[in-house]
This record gives structure tokens, C-alpha cells and sequence, in this order.
């Protein structure tokens, strides 16, 4: 069995806006939904998500992939994850049957093999903060670099405390530190990744694929090369960018991101425009959704009342794309 998280710390106030501004009540169907975490964090790092989703009535299982959280001391294997994933997917349906896979970063290229090795597992994808190809010219630099934290006395923990302290927001760091930091993992990462062609991956599969990313994050390079793959699998694909935020956009805008899975899980479920088919750019939309694939979805902006009391978005426009690269 995976090791999953299912529950967490109430996060009420994110569940309540992310369904507000997703115009949401209750799912005609429950969807199955897996996430993956990233490098060196774990499953805790969803626990906003899950209160969102399961808010909305859905079954999310966050799960530890090898050398995470409850596996913590175990050799990360790319085959290892992949079958982590396919354990989450079978908890998360309750038998046999597809699910939304969600991954971020590092659980974005897991998630990405998954799709591509079983198919009829995936009943879509949110591929976060993955827009790179792992065999960039770069991973070597990275590789030498994460042997020599590694090597180091504290193995980096200084290091990665002054990191979460610089770019994450005081209210998420405790969900990602929950679950405690795999500091000894990122050389197998490196090694392992490398072995996913996420080009060819994403067109091995029909499963519609969400592109998601913040603005700001440093592996956007190949985001339209991977809406066009998934495109060449005869999936339906789009491309989300969330201003202002950066590479852990779950954790920098989690209203905005929550209202991304939400979405997604509207859309698989056939609940969505035209039966459940992604429309294509430029396309009516009524909700002012997700719509297409060049989507901006800004994170909801609160007011505060004259009483003092913080008062959530009613709703949030998509915007015109704001990226031109």
C-alpha cells in the first residue's frame, strides 16, 4: 500500500475560496485524484489541496514516492515511484480504473512515465513545474552540485531551511515541512529523471494533460513543446501560467492552484464545457475558467471590510496571457 495522506490540519479557508471562486458545489461524480510531491519534500505538502478537493467531494491521496516522508531512507528509483503511483491510483479508485494524476516538479516527471507507461490508469494529468526536459545541459551542474550538499556535514540542512525560509510563505512551510526533507535524495533523482523523455511520454497517451506553472519559474522553457506532444497523443491539452508565482506554485498561490485541480477534476468528470472536452484557444466560456491553452488564472485577491474582516474574491476573470516566450 502507498504510504498516503488522506487528512491534515483543517484548511477551511482555503477549501471555501478555492470552491468559491470555481463556482463549485457538489461533484456529479467523485474523481479519484493521486498527488505527487517534489523533490526532497512529501505528501504534507498537499495538505491544502486535499481539504480542497475533498471539500469538493472528491477521493485525493497524496502519496510518498521512494526516499520521501514515510519512506524516508530508501533509494529513489524512477521504476519505484511509477509504482507508487499505480498503488495511489488503485487506493484512490478503490479497485482497478483510472485516476487524476497530479505532480509537481519531481512528481510531475514521475507522473508524466506513469501516463505514458499506463494509459488506462490516467484519466488526466496535471503536470506542474516539470517544463523542462530532465537532460537538460544543466543537470550535470545540478548533479555535481547536489553531490556536494549531500557530502556536506549538515547534508545540506542549512541550506534548505535558509531556501523554504527565502521562498515559501510562513503559512505553507509547515505543510511542507510536516513530513520532514529528504536531504540524501536529489544525485538519484537526477540519475533517475534522466530516463524520462517527457516529449515522447506525453504522446504516448490520450488522457487530457494540464501544463502548469508560475510565471516566475525557472523550468517553463519546454511548456508549449509539452501541450504539443500531448496534443500528438490525441489528448486534449492546455497550458495554465499563475502570475506572480514561482516554482512551488502550489504553495505560492494555493487558492489558484487548488481552482486548477478543481477544474480538472470538473473536466474528467464530464462536467465541464462540451461534455467534458478541453476547448480549444479562444473558445467561449461562460464559467471564466481554465479554458484554453494560453490561460493566466491570477491567485484570488481578498478585500478587507470595513469591519476589519478579510471578505474572499466572489470570483476571478482569466486574464490574456501575459507570457510571450
Amino acid at each position: 500500500m502507498p504510504a498516503a495522506l488522506t487528512e491534515g490540519p483543517p484548511r477551511d479557508d482555503l477549501s471555501e475560496r478555492a470552491l468559491a471562486v470555481s463556482g463549485y458545489g457538489a461533484p456529479v461524480t467523485s474523481v479519484p485524484v493521486v498527488l505527487l510531491h517534489g523533490a526532497r519534500t512529501s505528501a504534507t505538502m498537499w495538505r491544502a489541496q486535499v481539504a480542497a478537493l475533498g471539500a469538493a467531494g472528491h477521493r485525493p491521496v497524496a502519496v510518498d514516492l521512494p526516499g520521501h516522508g514515510r519512506r524516508a531512507g530508501e533509494r529513489f528509483t524512477l521504476d519505484g515511484a511509477v509504482e507508487e503511483v499505480r498503488e495511489g491510483v488503485a487506493e484512490a479508485v478503490g479497485g482497478p480504473g483510472p485516476a487524476l494524476v497530479v505532480g509537481l516538479s519531481l512528481g510531475g516527471y514521475v507522473a508524466i512515465e506513469h501516463r505514458g507507461r499506463y494509459p488506462a490508469e490516467s484519466r488526466g494529468l496535471v503536470a506542474a513545474s516539470c517544463s523542462t526536459i530532465p537532460t537538460s545541459p544543466l543537470r550535470g551542474l545540478w548533479r555535481l552540485a547536489a553531490r556536494a550538499i549531500e557530502a556536506s556535514p549538515d547534508s545540506g540542512a542549512l541550506l534548505n531551511r535558509a531556501m523554504v525560509r527565502a521562498t515559501v510563505a510562513t503559512a505553507q512551510r509547515a505543510d511542507l515541512a510536516a513530513g520532514g526533507y529528504a536531504l540524501d535524495v536529489m544525485t538519484d533523482v537526477l540519475d533517475e529523471v534522466a530516463r524520462v523523455d517527457t516529449v515522447a511520454r506525453l504522446a504516448d497517451a490520450g488522457s487530457p494533460v494540464w501544463v502548469v506553472n508560475g510565471a516566475l519559474d525557472h523550468f517553463r522553457t519546454q511548456e508549449r513543446a509539452y501541450v504539443a506532444a500531448a496534443r500528438r497523443g490525441g489528448g486534449a491539452a492546455r497550458l495554465v501560467v499563475v502570475p506572480r508565482a514561482k516554482h512551488l506554485v502550489s504553495l505560492d498561490a494555493p487558492v489558484a492552484f487548488a481552482r486548477v485541480l478543481l477544474e480538472a477534476a470538473d473536466e474528467v468528470a464530464g462536467r465541464g464545457s462540451d461534455a467534458g472536452h478541453l476547448p480549444g484557444a479562444g473558445a467561449a466560456d461562460e464559467r471564466r475558467g481554465v479554458r484554453d491553452h494560453d490561460d493566466v488564472v491570477p491567485q484570488p485577491v481578498e478585500r478587507v471590510a470595513g469591519d476589519g474582516a478579510r471578505v474572499p474574491a466572489p470570483d476571478v476573470e482569466a486574464v490574456p496571457p501575459e507570457h510571450g516566450a
